[in-house]
């Protein structure tokens, strides 16, 4: 009897934390959607180490609904906006916002 009592406890916490776990809240995106954006993100990202005019470890970027922000260091004015093209030029990106800076 006594047994019962914290395994029952546990498989309550259990369901809670699966159900839970997979909800969307105003202002977050749906499963499907962050897919897409893991996916977008990760394309550009590769594009970024293929490509030898862009550092891709100094240029992070992140990707909401369809939205890309770049941030990080570039070199030059050259290697910012060619991460931009990059990045806009990958399927699914709908904008992008260039907050890399150009380090002197």
């Amino acid at each position: 009897m006594h047994a019962r009592r914290p395994l029952l406890a546990a498989l309550c916490a259990l369901l809670l934390l699966a159900a839970s776990g997979c909800a969307v809240t105003r202002g977050q995106e749906s499963a499907g959607a962050y897919v897409d954006d893991a996916t977008i993100t990760t394309e550009i990202k590769s594009r970024f180490v293929e490509n030898k005019q862009v550092d891709a470890s100094s240029i992070h970027v992140e990707t909401l609904n369809g939205t890309v922000m770049l941030s990080g260091f570039a070199k030059n004015p050259a290697e910012k906006s060619t991460a931009e093209a990059i990045a806009r030029d990958t399927k699914g990106v709908k904008s992008v916002k260039n907050e890399i800076a150009v380090r002197p």
